[in-house]
């Protein structure tokens, strides 16, 4: 086996397995929904569903998923040319799944208990994560340009990760909104986007995006 074809085999292996934990982590978010039908999807974050019945279900997602974003950089690293090729997406992805893993250790405070460490920590960490994975998103999509097999996608990619990062900040400064809503809408459009990801990274640039 030559080093290109183990280079490739390495990054649609780690495509593969990061697609299985967002997938994990669609899946476990989905079920918490269901199962928790005392908490009102639309007020609650998601945070709350880390505490209580069905918790180690979700935590178990979370940490899914926060391998998967690691393993999405790395399959991304590893498969664009080495002139389209940056570090930083790279380290973005891991910094974003690390803060999801401490995310998901932390309890977030409720509403009807004072103030912790651990739910300060909580609220970091889970800022953290999305800060880091949106970023990550973006400078990972601009890298397409680069690289003339997925030169094709990178305006879809750049557009759909800009969007989700001004929603991010749109969520942040805009209080009105309904906090579990539209935390839940940004999740899943970040999601679409790095499902998007994994699924090309593993089946490979197509014919009509083999050439410039």
């Amino acid at each position: 086996m030559t080093s290109m074809q183990g280079r490739r085999l390495f990054s649609r292996l780690a495509a593969a397995i990061a697609l299985a934990g967002m997938l994990a982590f669609l899946a476990t978010g989905l079920a918490a929904q269901c199962l928790r039908p005392e908490l009102d999807w639309t007020r609650v974050p998601n945070s709350y569903y880390l505490i209580g019945p069905w918790g180690g279900m979700v935590r178990a997602g979370y940490d899914a998923m926060a391998l998967a974003l690691a393993l999405l950089g790395a399959s991304a690293y590893r498969t664009l040319s080495p002139a389209a090729r940056s570090a930083a997406p790279l380290l973005l992805f891991v910094a974003g799944g690390i803060a999801l893993a401490v995310t998901a250790l932390a309890h977030t405070d409720t509403w009807s208990r004072p103030p912790t460490l651990h739910g300060y920590v909580h609220g970091v960490a889970a800022q953290a994560a999305f800060l880091c994975t949106t970023t990550a998103m973006l400078l990972q999509a601009w890298r397409l340009r680069g690289d003339a097999r997925w030169r094709r996608w990178f305006r879809s990619a750049f557009a759909w990760a800009a969007l989700c990062f001004v929603l991010l900040w749109v969520q942040a400064f805009w209080r009105a909104l309904p906090r579990g809503l539209s935390q839940k809408v940004l999740i899943l459009l970040i999601l679409a986007w790095l499902l998007a990801a994994a699924w090309r990274l593993l089946r490979g640039p197509g014919r009509d995006e083999a050439s410039p």
